[in-house]
């Protein structure tokens, strides 16, 4: 085939779905993608390993896939996904997802209304409350907290575009060639704060991230790790929280940062105590520190300074919204009950 025709042909969108033992999500997932009015993608499914008969109902059903022969993490399994497509976008979609027939077409647009936008986040909505929010874009806060933008509000609040600290992972669109300007998804983390991380790492680059409330996508929530708190998810957590602020913040940042991280840690702590995970948190928070300088730390430039300074205004601002949505969801489950 000539390289005219393969241009002609080539899709502008490789949608990633990282698998590892969720056969449960594959119909209602696929079925979802083959609804869509935008078909300008291909699709590929990266299997982690995974035991529970995914392998042999992705070959039957003639999937494209990668078979890999052990779990390489959300990480490994997205980046190796990306680096065999040969897209210009590539969506990042977790098998526990049902996207609204226009997902794809309204991703893709809002990416490409300019080259300086290297991720966008969908409105993700829970599954099995419709009326509730479950992702408007993550955030990122001066405590070192990050957080889903929006979860657990009434779904018709987000229905505004805007920037936001990073993309959720777990169903957006990204620039690609900008994965090789910036990085990859950082395989230390294995799983959870990597996307925060890699948004993170592009906004100081001079890109950003966005939310587009016009794709809309279902999302069952914690469908590989099984709950919304377990040891393996606290440890995991706290642990890549260390590796997220000492890579991306230079000594003077973390230095200025340095009391309300502190208190976020604490504050975490006591959380984690009332939920019975404080030993998971402070060993995962430990294993952070032994193991920090093993990460790839993002190199300082001064003339990423005005960068800097826009992040560190979008955290304070991401403490702000924090306390605001924490105070409207306690406030509406005084009035539910």
């Amino acid at each position: 085939m000539s390289e005219k025709n393969e241009m002609s042909e080539m899709k502008k969108a490789t949608i990633i779905i990282p698998n590892y033992n969720g056969l449960k999500f594959m119909e209602p997932c696929m079925a979802a993608l083959e609804r869509q009015t935008c078909k300008d993608f291909d699709l590929l499914v990266v299997d982690n390993g995974s035991t529970d008969g995914s392998v042999e109902w992705l070959k039957e059903h003639e999937i494209p896939s990668i078979f890999l022969p052990e779990n390489t993490g959300f990480s490994g399994a997205v980046n190796v996904g990306i680096k065999a497509s040969k897209t210009p976008f590539v969506i990042l979609l977790n098998n526990d997802t049902e996207a609204k027939e226009g997902y794809v077409e309204a991703l893709i647009r809002e990416i490409e209304r300019s080259p300086k936008i290297f991720s966008v986040s969908p409105k993700m909505i829970q599954l099995y409350h419709k009326e509730l929010m479950d992702d408007g874009g993550d955030m990122y806060s001066i405590m070192g907290w990050a957080y889903q933008r929006g979860v657990g509000q009434e779904i018709e609040r987000y229905n505004r575009a805007c920037n936001v600290f990073s993309a959720c992972a777990g169903a957006a669109i990204y620039r690609r060639e900008v994965f090789e300007e910036i990085g990859y998804f950082d395989e230390m983390h294995f799983a959870y704060l990597e996307d925060i991380d890699v948004g993170y790492r592009a906004k100081i680059a001079g890109y950003y991230n966005r939310y587009c409330p016009s794709a809309e996508i279902y999302h069952v929530g914690s469908g590989t790790s099984g709950s919304k708190y377990n040891e393996f998810k606290v440890r995991l957590a706290a642990r890549n929280n260390v590796y997220l602020n000492y890579k991306n913040m230079p000594g003077w940042q973390l230095f200025l940062n340095s009391v309300p991280i502190g208190l976020g840690i604490l504050g975490k702590y006591f959380f984690f105590k009332k939920k019975g995970f404080e030993k998971a948190y402070v060993g995962g928070v430990l294993e952070g520190i032994r193991t920090v300088k093993k990460t790839k730390k993002v190199a300082y430039r001064p003339e990423d300074f005005q960068n800097y300074l826009a992040i560190e205004w979008e955290l304070i601002y991401g403490a702000a919204l924090y306390i605001f949505e924490f105070g409207r969801r306690q406030i509406r489950k005084k009035l539910v009950k």
